[in-house]
């Protein structure tokens, strides 16, 4: 659920070193500790117990190297195929350790998953996904890496936030900060709760007065399971499936948010990837999402992929999880996908496409290199300003279209000849 370094970040540091840099040890202790004075206050104004604070900040808290924003700050190459990354979270290890502990916890949390509606298949999948079933929880201690995440960050607000959040598990709970460990930026746990989420969904489900989403699974699975039944999760309805979309197919249709009734999809020509009439409630509300553009593979997806996304709004990642949630309940043999030979975009080319979008749309994009639902809208507009399949997705004839952009008069159409006078 973690994400990387901005492209425009890294040139800015190698021009311009920042001020932080150029203090020595003992004035950026200075200013850490007038800042972390404040922050104790804000923290003890907004409920939290003097004593709690003491010990989360029982040490002479100071840290001259800050590892987290590194990992913050770091942003690998942006790749767009989804095959690829479901092909590196989708394993044939993953798959036969997920069909073993299914088998296993079948018997132990069925009644879970039939009160919340929420399949065990899919709870294992997102198990495996997140934490490799509970091998890979993080080993970061939440306190040191929140807090510093929340001075002179990017994103200062909403990790200051999620540290807010820590603090009160531990005060609600009575916890050492030594029991608060987790991934770097802050998701905790067998299924990567961040602290926010864990105050709004964990659940104590044995009773013993915590709900221990660390060591405890039956808290842990509770929690997850309550966590996506309360996002709205349709019990019984399939998350979709790939498709073939038909040859004179409106990519302008495109789209999550693009409802149509399955029945509807049907009587446009979109069939199952076997070529079989798509095996979906002809009620449903389901939308065509192409990952990869109108080149790569094409999937109709129903309510429930809609809540994945809420999880993680990562069109790939929720892939990643039915992917995973199929093979989990079937004995189907596992083959990873074939990986097309599709483009790659790096997060330069998607900085260039924002910039782009912002500049000739005015679109109030952030420029951060990451592709996201905001960014693939302006992607859209500007397909159809070009007369491109407005699929959503930026390949490279957009970007040849931004490197040899002039003026506005580029968007307009060709002039068409005139027709000949009739003598």
């Amino acid at each position: 659920m973690l994400k990387k370094f901005l492209f425009i970040t890294v040139i800015y540091c190698l021009i311009a070193p920042s001020a932080w840099a150029l203090k020595s040890v003992e004035e950026q202790r200075k200013d850490w500790n007038t800042w972390l004075s404040g922050l104790k206050k804000e923290m003890v104004a907004k409920g939290i117990s003097q004593k709690t604070i003491n010990r989360a900040y029982k040490n002479d808290y100071f840290h001259e190297v800050k590892a987290v924003h590194k990992f913050d700050r770091k942003q690998a190459e942006f790749v767009l195929t989804s095959d690829v990354y479901v092909n590196k979270l989708v394993t044939a290890d993953k798959v036969s350790k997920a069909r073993k502990h299914y088998g296993e916890l079948k018997k132990k949390y069925q009644k879970l998953s039939d009160k919340t509606g929420v399949p065990l298949n899919y709870l294992v999948a997102f198990w495996g996904v997140e934490t490799h079933f509970g091998y890979n929880k993080g080993k970061h201690h939440l306190i040191d890496g929140l807090t510093n995440l929340s001075y002179k960050n990017r994103r200062a607000k909403f990790f200051k936030q999620e540290l807010y959040n820590v603090l009160k598990i531990m005060d609600t709970y009575d916890l050492s900060g030594e029991k608060m460990k987790g991934s770097w930026a802050g998701a905790m746990g067998h299924f990567q709760f961040m602290p926010s989420t864990y105050n709004a969904y964990a659940i104590d489900y044995d009773g013993d007065g915590v709900a221990d989403i660390w060591d405890n699974f039956g808290d842990a699975i509770a929690s997850a399971a309550n966590y996506l039944s309360k996002l709205g999760w349709k019990p019984h309805e399939p998350w979709g499936q790939e498709v073939i979309l038909p040859w004179n197919f409106d990519y302008s249709l495109v789209g999550l948010k693009k409802y149509k009734s399955v029945d509807e999809w049907k009587k446009l020509g979109v069939i199952g990837a076997d070529g079989k009439a798509l095996h979906l409630p002809d009620n449903a509300a389901a939308g065509i999402i192409l990952p990869d553009g109108r080149r790569g593979r094409a999937y109709i997806t129903l309510s429930n992929f809609r809540r994945i996304m809420i999880w993680n709004r990562s069109i790939n990642y929720a892939l990643a999880i039915v992917t995973l949630a199929d093979y989990t309940a079937s004995n189907k043999k596992f083959t990873p996908l074939y990986e097309k030979s599709n483009y790659k975009l790096t997060d330069e080319d998607i900085l260039k496409v924002q910039h782009f979008a912002n500049r000739t749309l005015k679109a109030g994009l952030k420029e951060d290199g990451r592709f996201g639902p905001k960014t693939a809208v302006a992607v859209k507009k500007l397909q159809q300003k070009w007369h491109l399949p407005p699929d959503g997705v930026p390949d490279y004839a957009l970007l040849n279209k931004i490197k040899n952009y002039k003026s506005r008069a580029d968007f307009m159409p060709p002039p068409q000849p005139k027709k000949p006078n009739k003598s």
